[in-house]
């Protein structure tokens, strides 16, 4: 396990010194692959905008969090989903192509209001560890959006969501990144041995 600065990461993504990101995360994973790892994770679904420039730079596989999310949703018979998390994920190209290539999936993100709404609360509330019944309102209402607009459930792409939003709060189906990855992690470290 190699753990990177947060606070540093954070403030690279912000200021779009994506470049910065990557120099960090590609030696974090060439130490684990050092130090005698099978494979690689990241646990965090914006910093898999870089899987590809370190996969590059090692010989151990990576474990994509997407993949046991659209593995999961797949074997739900589902092709539409809403995707919600940071702004890098529900905007860039790099999470919602693997879902479409791979799995096949019709993504939908919410409107660019809601999607501020969505990041703001991760990086002013969840981060720290807060939460607030109201952040917790407006996720509802914007999952709720995304199902009227055709999502048969919603990923919660974002490795804090889970801190605010469960499935009592919404009868949409949610998928968590988080679990569905830290569970894949498991099933792969007990059969590489």
């Amino acid at each position: 396990m190699f753990s990177v600065n947060f606070a540093e990461i954070e403030q690279y993504q912000h200021l779009g010194r994506w470049d910065l990101a990557t120099q960090i995360m590609v030696d974090a994973a060439k130490r684990l692959e050092s130090g005698g790892a099978d494979f690689i994770l990241i646990v965090s679904n914006t910093m898999h905008l870089l899987a590809d420039e370190i996969e590059q730079n090692v010989s151990i596989p990576l474990l994509h969090i997407a993949d046991p999310t659209g593995e999961a949703v797949q074997q739900q018979e589902i092709t539409r989903i809403g995707l919600i998390g940071t702004a890098f994920t529900m905007e860039g190209d790099f999470y919602k192509k693997r879902l479409q290539d791979r799995f096949g999936f019709d993504v939908i993100v919410p409107d660019a209001d809601d999607r501020a709404i969505v990041h703001s609360i991760i990086y002013q509330e969840l981060v720290t560890g807060r939460t607030s019944d109201s952040s917790r309102q407006e996720y509802k209402r914007i999952i709720e959006q995304l199902a009227q607009n055709g999502a048969q459930c919603v990923i919660l792409g974002c490795t804090e969501i889970k801190l605010l939003i469960k499935q009592e709060d919404t009868q949409t189906p949610l998928f968590d990144t988080t679990t569905l990855h830290a569970l894949a992690a498991v099933d792969r470290a007990i059969t590489a041995t």
